[in-house]
């Protein structure tokens, strides 16, 4: 084996001179020649040395400690300084600003003086009870794998080429470092089968450095740390920290625990395994160490910059419109680490709902409805705050302008941020509590705001891709409306030539048979078309002043073979409005039948007709199986949206708010779930003296 060694020492000898004389190659090109061949030449001598202790009988491995040391010193060297040109323009920023700088220098005088002199390392064997060499070159390891990892995730995606294969071979030296000491440190001797092929080792990662070293340019550009390269880098340090004070607790327990000593050493290194496994599963401890990182590390609390550009990405990402609420609750949630949220969107007529939740864990919420006039929202239009609660109870002033009473009603409610366009509030999020709680600062505000509105614009959008299809289905009804005008054509030539021939034939018996099978064909003909249609044509009419109940009167004789049977509460008797008597009737006629449709026979279905000075008011009241709120704001008043499934078309409703609202008049709904409904239409009133004058 000792052969083994000396050719896997001699060739990465040889491999590292060559690389060596082409980086002075380019000692006028590259800026970073001179400390990249110092650290070649530092890895030259070490190499250089362990052939000569290999060679010598009187020298140990331990002997070139003190030139790996050097050799590791010279790499820190060449990786800052590459590190500190690229952020801050300046190769000498962290040996001349950098406590930490500092710190390691003085380690690595410490180690490398000790490993020179046998009676300081006996001293800090009595110091510290045991050699520190293993350890120390186990740290040096841990910090070159820190620097790599630095630098790597500092550079821009689009840079990296230039660096990867740099990181990629001081990566695997380090590594290889780091598993011939710890391995050595656990065991309490040097495993002399890795040492012997380190070389070798180093020698095949050597062409790597030198490809990498050939595309490094100056450049004055300026690559900044991210907050994730801190906190990865922290985490990587922390985990190798944490691991080799375990080897080092299962060295002892190994040595001290007699017959069983290696099963508790192996019992031991597991657990200090899986505890580290659930510390970094865990989203509380995830939750609060980027609380504590934000706040004591940074300057600027988020990564604004790369915020926008994962929020882009991810509504890129999305397939469906029906993805588009949950994905607004989770962002948002994600951003502060909440627990959940709910979203309220805002309808054709202006009532903000909770259209989608995620764990919101409120269940007072859900009723909370609000007009766009209403005072809560009119507040979020005119502050456009992140409405904190936090913030409430500390400073309650703040908030003298709008009534939080109904939001408080929930404990765990934490954030609402309104999401803005143009000014105007489209939608707003309830955020919960979140997993570690904080207390928010402007910066947290203006990321919840900036991105409220980037997913204020994601929401308009899909409302307009949603009206889009809405037309495209009007697009098909005119279509289909196209073949209807051609059947009716039909049908009336069929009743023409009837007609027609009526006197000539009139007499004839076999005329009138044929007249009647083709009447009954046209009959059912227009009963199936009127079936598909159900009452959903719309005509060009005349208005006249009209009295509500002989419409009402219509209604109750027209709905007579339905049940449950109408029944009319007349409060007023003379109310009259200005509209087309059988467009009102079909109108209001299409009202009590859906309530009909919705109520078992046993139950009650009521029209209720009162006026006050200025409008008629028409209730229509049933005791049916009610509707839910969101299907109210949602779908009830949405063309071509149906709960009949082919036996409607799911334009009634729709074409009675539209005519309603055509006429001056108003249309509410008010209903619970097995309770009943009530359709609330206020229409305006025509007295019966303006009538004569007109």
């Amino acid at each position: 084996m000792q052969d083994f060694a000396f050719y896997s020492y001699l060739i990465g000898l040889i491999v590292f001179i060559l690389v060596l004389l082409l980086a002075c190659l380019r000692i006028k090109t590259n800026p970073f020649v001179p400390q990249f061949a110092l650290a070649i030449s530092a890895t030259v001598i070490w190499m250089g040395d362990v052939l000569f202790v290999l060679q010598s009988d009187t020298l140990y491995i331990a002997d070139t400690f003190a030139f790996e040391t050097l050799r590791n010193a010279a790499w820190f060297l060449f990786l800052s300084v590459l590190l500190a040109k690229q952020v801050f323009n300046d190769k000498y920023f962290f040996l001349k600003k950098s406590k930490l700088s500092i710190a390691l220098i003085a380690w690595l005088t410490t180690v490398f003086i000790a490993e020179l002199s046998p009676d300081i390392l006996d001293g800090l064997k009595l110091i510290f009870g045991q050699d520190i060499r293993l350890f120390a070159h186990i740290s040096f390891s841990i910090i070159g794998l820190m620097l790599v990892e630095q630098l790597y995730r500092s550079v821009a995606v689009e840079e990296r080429w230039a660096i990867k294969y740099l990181c990629l071979g001081l990566s695997a030296i380090f590594i290889f470092d780091f598993i011939i000491y710890s391995k050595s440190l656990l065991f309490g001797q040097l495993d002399f089968l890795l040492w012997d092929a380190r070389g070798l080792i180093n020698a095949l990662c050597a062409p790597l450095l030198a490809i990498s070293f050939s595309r490094l340019q100056d450049t004055d550009d300026k690559v900044t740390i991210s907050r994730t390269t801190v906190v990865h880098t922290t985490v990587l340090f922390g985990a190798g920290l944490y691991m080799v004070l375990m080897s080092i607790a299962g060295y002892y327990i190994k040595n001290f625990g007699g017959t069983w000593g290696a099963v508790f050493q192996t019992f031991f290194i597991f657990l200090a395994a899986l505890f580290l496994i659930i510390i970094f599963a865990s989203g509380t401890i995830r939750a609060y160490f980027k609380v504590y990182f934000n706040k004591h590390f940074f300057q600027h609390q988020y990564d604004y910059r790369q915020e926008w550009i994962n929020l882009s990405r991810e509504i890129a990402a999305l397939h469906k419109l029906e993805d588009l609420s949950p994905f607004v609750i989770k962002t948002l949630a994600d951003l502060v680490g909440s627990g959940g949220g709910g979203l309220w969107l805002s309808n054709d007529q202006g009532v903000f709902y909770l259209a989608e939740e995620q764990s919101l864990g409120c269940d007072v919420t859900a009723a909370i409805a609000l007009k766009s006039d209403d005072q809560f929202i009119q507040f979020l239009s005119a502050k456009q705050w992140v409405v904190d609660f936090c913030e409430f109870n500390n400073n309650p002033e703040m908030y003298d302008d709008v009534n939080l009473s109904e939001w408080l009603r929930c404990d765990n409610m934490w954030l609402i941020v309104p999401l803005l366009q143009q000014n105007k509030v489209v939608a707003f999020v309830a955020l919960t509590q979140p997993l570690v709680m904080r207390q928010l600062n402007y910066e947290d505000h203006d990321l919840l705001k900036t991105a409220g509105m980037q997913l204020a614009n994601a929401l308009t959008l899909g409302n307009v891709t949603d009206d889009l299809s809405r037309a495209r289905q009007f697009e098909a009804y005119s279509r289909f409306s196209a073949f209807l005008v051609h059947d009716l054509k039909n049908l009336v030539a069929q009743v023409s030539m009837i007609v027609r021939n009526a006197e000539q034939h009139k007499r004839n018996p076999e005329f009138i048979d044929d007249a009647i099978d083709t009447l009954e064909n046209v009959v059912n003909k227009i009963e199936r078309l009127l079936t598909q249609l159900k009452k959903g044509e719309v005509k060009r009419v005349s208005k006249t002043a009209i009295k509500v109940v002989d419409v009402l009167s219509d209604i109750v004789l027209q709905q007579a073979g339905n049940k449950p049977v109408v029944k009319i509460d007349y409060v007023m008797l003379e109310c009259r409005v200005l509209a087309d008597k059988e467009q009102l009737v079909a109108i209001l006629g299409h009202l009590v039948q859906n309530s009909q449709d919705a109520t078992p026979d046993d139950g009650e279905v009521r029209i209720r007709l009162d006026c006050d000075q200025d409008n008629v008011l028409i209730d229509v009241i049933d005791t049916g199986c009610g509707m839910e709120q969101k299907f109210i704001a949602e779908r009830l008043f949405r063309p071509f949206d149906t709960t009949k499934g082919n036996a409607g078309m799911g334009i009634g409703v729709y074409e009675a708010r539209e005519y309603i609202l055509s006429q001056g008049g108003d249309i509410s709904v008010l209903s619970e779930v097995g309770v009943g409904t009530v359709f609330s239409i206020k229409l305006p009133r025509v007295i019966q003296q303006d009538q004569e004058e007109m």
